[in-house]
């Protein structure tokens, strides 16, 4: 069992950063593969960042890369997510999850994640 809590939401401006934080307590966090979703009101909970256990491997939904970062650091049983050039359409609550899976080093699909974390709130001011 893993407890994700994640941390970093806050109140921006446009084209301003953030970093979010996910620490992990219980279970061996090397295992997982790490993601972030997110979800605005009235929306569905959509993938943003994926990393692979080692962090060789990132994936990221178009709508952010080039703007988003994911990294992890096994050490610290932390995930992250560098948020730059933000805009008011990224305003969400923002989830990390992890996935037990052993078959693939990325996981963008909602339904590979067995675990989740309460949620951290960005909003994003035009």
């Amino acid at each position: 069992q893993v407890h994700l809590v994640e941390s970093g939401g806050g109140l921006v401006q446009t084209g301003g950063s953030l970093r979010l934080s996910c620490a992990a307590s219980g279970g061996t966090f090397s295992a997982y593969v790490m993601g972030w979703f997110r979800q605005a009101p009235g929306k569905e909970r959509e993938f943003v960042a994926s990393i692979s256990r080692s962090a060789i491997s990132t994936s990221y939904a178009p709508s952010v890369k080039g703007r988003f970062t994911i990294s992890r650091d096994n050490a610290k049983k932390s995930v992250y997510l560098q948020m730059n050039s933000l805009k008011p359409e990224d305003t969400a609550v923002y989830y990390c999850a992890a996935s037990r899976t052993e078959d693939f080093n990325i996981v963008e699909d909602i339904h590979g994640y067995d675990y989740w974390g309460q949620g951290t709130q960005v909003t994003v001011s035009s």
